[in-house]
């Protein structure tokens, strides 16, 4: 195969029209057309595609292309149909196809139209697919989103790891792997699996200078922090990344209620729907799309102006090929996530019930999440090091951290210690058992290797315990530590590490970022939307009256949410009442509705408060399909785990529904039917006595009073009768 430089240029202007390569792209090319196997790691945005898509063109035989990415298949055809002169030049093959249009593709391939083929791994280890593949010239293997064979990257897939068996069953060829993210634990997984442990690297640089990082604290303003935050980028392409499709839905139908064009996307909608939205998007009749992280999305968008984690990601290799969707043109990229110690928990609780060493795998990565939201240092310095990329700039002035720098110490002192007691515990441990170890305390783990006994136990106990992670995070950044390969983790002290002990320096270092479960909404610049504490004392003091007159408990008169929300929207009709969380139309009936907003209408009078009736944002819109098919069933008295499993959803959604449609909505529903047929009447009215009796209706609190006899979905769904009965 010919691979001279104007023989490759003139193909690459004929089939794609460029002039000159970007980056190692041409010589990955050669070293395709050379039939070696290569190994490529290239963020999003840097021309992967180009890699395979030009040797296929220009090779005997059909390259093989394999990804996880059912929608990407389809764009990645249609450009290179697009691009070529004859029909059939490319094909997927995958579950989106029946079986006349199967046997078209085999017939194409059969006939040596095809050039590139793409399929599913799912679809390349099918019988009969390796049978026919058997008889097909094949070019190469280009095994893209790499990352998902290994269990330490950010998607890992179990039939990933059949390839590297099919390959060898349908005949051998080159491999080319292709990712956007791997630390170099991943791309050591990645080669060993994939059997081209000798495989030429190609590693491009993850520096992406046009993306701005930025990590705010996730508060209960959230959903009001991201409609205003878009209505301040007007008419901009945007993706909002969330955890569950419930919340995707949820914040979709809140987006397109404050009029943005907004739509949900994820694995549970069907591909029509699905498509609909990416053609939407693409075709910007849509500017925002919100879709869940365990749901990668083929949509190669240029200019897509900003990234929104709703949640954190699982994974820094996750949260870099997200935000990699941003400012692909060179163009403004924002990159905003949201941050909680919550968000980690329950992600940590997400793990539970898989086997050991996944949850380990797990909760390092996500470790390393952490680290990376909570680090007051320069963001860009602190992903590109995850990436084993150095970056020499202190201040890359393009993220939060750098924009706003935080106070420096000298950590001279405190670095010597941490490397002191990581070479005394023998480089065998990680950074949680290092901290406790410096810090002095008998964990059962620490007395099982006797290491209380040790000089350097306790060294730092005198310290203010916060400083240990910016001091070892700093320290692994600035060379002086290295974490393990192989056993990913275990802290190891570098050669530079040792000179520091003998020789110590000045260490200069930021403390990280605290970040409260509890922080208060922020103000936005120009705005007065934070809650008026003199209002919500008023407010609170008028619901204590009504408690007492009606003899009911205060969270029945309104929930706490609720009045907080008036202390902000200062909502003056009961129509305006009615977009305040918890508030239905059965709460605005009541008699004591009237008297709270006539309260807040002369507060503001008589304070000359300025409402932001221009920006207030509406919650999302009452009458969605699924609480109205709850409702209905509900009507029809049918068992509510089977609406659960009729409407796709766990029982603890379900609950979640239902709570939303009486706590948060204000709309009374009658479930008794349900509670008659799995409790004890009398068990229920223990419960309800309980809630009636307390000034909370907190659900942990009623179950560490009830557990172990009752089960917190049952409690729940007592409360949901209580407050549905009392409140509303």
């Amino acid at each position: 195969m010919t691979s001279d430089k104007s023989y490759l240029l003139e193909a690459l202007k004929r089939y794609f029209g460029f002039d000159s390569f970007k980056g190692d792209q041409e010589a990955i090319i050669r070293n395709v057309l050379d039939g070696n196997d290569t190994f490529v790691l290239m963020p999003t945005g840097g021309g992967k595609s180009l890699c395979y898509q030009l040797p296929s063109l220009l090779m005997d035989g059909v390259a093989i292309v394999i990804s996880p990415l059912i929608a990407l298949m389809k764009n990645q055809v249609d450009f290179i149909t697009h691009l070529s002169e004859h029909e059939g030049t490319a094909h997927f093959l995958n579950s989106s196809l029946n079986k006349t249009a199967t046997d078209l593709v085999k017939k194409d391939i059969r006939e040596g139209r095809t050039k590139l083929l793409y399929v599913a791994p799912e679809s390349l280890t099918k019988e009969e697919n390796v049978e026919f593949l058997k008889t097909v010239k094949i070019s190469f293997y280009a095994i893209d989103e790499a990352h998902c064979i290994s269990e330490w990257g950010h998607d890992f897939r179990p039939e990933y790891r059949r390839i590297r068996p099919i390959i060898n069953e349908i005949g051998n060829a080159p491999v080319i792997a292709l990712t956007a993210t791997a630390t170099d634990k991943v791309r050591s997984d990645i080669k060993k699996s994939l059997g081209i442990v000798d495989a030429k690297e190609f590693k491009s640089s993850f520096n992406r200078p046009n993306l701005y990082y930025e990590v705010r604290p996730k508060t209960k303003e959230i959903d009001k922090d991201i409609v205003r935050f878009i209505k301040q980028h007007p008419g901009k392409s945007g993706i909002i990344y969330c955890l569950s499709r419930k919340k995707v839905e949820d914040l979709a139908e809140v987006l397109r209620a404050n009029d943005i064009k907004a739509a949900a996307y994820h694995a549970g909608l069907d591909s029509a729907t699905r498509s609909k939205t990416q053609d939407d998007f693409l075709m910007e009749t849509i500017d925002v799309i919100v879709a869940t992280i365990a749901f990668g999305m083929g949509i190669d968008k240029p200019d897509v102006r900003f990234v929104i984690h709703y949640d954190i990601p699982k994974s820094l290799e996750g949260y870099y090929q997200e935000t990699g969707r941003a400012g692909r043109d060179g163009g403004e990229g924002i990159c905003l996530a949201f941050y909680s110690h919550k968000d980690l928990a329950k992600l940590d609780k997400f793990m539970e019930g898989k086997p050991v060493a996944e949850q380990d795998i797990g909760r390092q990565l996500l470790q390393e999440t952490a680290a990376y939201a909570e680090t007051s240092v320069c963001r860009r310095k602190m992903l590109l090091h995850y990436f084993g990329e150095a970056y020499d700039k202190d201040n890359c002035g393009n993220c939060d951290n750098c924009l706003h720098p935080g106070t420096r110490i000298d950590a001279q002192k405190q670095l010597v210690i941490v490397l002191q007691a990581i070479l005394a515990i023998k480089e065998n441990f990680r950074s949680d058992y290092v901290i406790d170890f410096i810090m002095g305390r008998d964990t059962n783990e620490i007395v099982a290797h006797k290491h209380q006994n040790l000089d350097e136990f306790g060294a730092g106990e005198d310290e203010d315990e916060k400083i240990w992670n910016p001091v070892i995070r700093q320290a692994l950044i600035a060379g002086y530590l290295k974490k393990e390969v192989e056993n990913y983790g275990l802290l190891k002290v570098t050669s530079a590490g040792k000179k520091f002990i003998k020789h110590p320096t000045t260490f200069m270092v930021v403390e990280d970022h605290e970040f409260s479960d509890d922080e208060e909404p922020t103000v936005p610049e120009g705005g007065t939307s934070a809650l008026d504490p003199t209002l919500s004392a008023m407010l609170h003091d008028l619901r204590k009256k009504w408690s007492r007159k009606l003899e009911r408990p205060p969270y029945v008169i309104f929930q706490d949410v609720s009045l907080e929300q008036m202390a902000t929207d200062y909502p003056i009709t009961l129509e305006e009442l009615k977009n305040i969380q918890g508030v239905g139309d059965g709460k605005t009936r009541q008699p004591y509705a009237k008297e709270f907003v006539e309260l807040i209408k002369r507060y503001c009078e008589e304070n000359e408060i300025e409402r932001q009736s221009d920006f207030r944002v509406r919650t999302k819109p009452k009458d969605s399909m699924r609480k109205l098919k709850i409702l209905q069933n509900i009507d029809r008295r049918i068992a509510l785990d089977d609406i659960a499993n009729a409407l796709g959803i766990d029982f603890e959604e379900m609950l979640d529904e239902l709570e939303g449609i009486v706590l948060y909505s204000g709309n009374k529903i009658n479930i008794d039917y349900f509670l008659e047929e799995i409790m004890d009447p009398d068990d229920v009215s223990d419960i309800c006595d309980y809630f009636a009796s307390k000034e909370t209706d907190d659900i942990q609190a009623a179950f560490e009073e009830f557990s172990p006899d009752f089960s917190e979905d049952e409690i729940r769904l007592v409360r949901i009768k209580f407050i549905s009965d009392m409140a509303n």
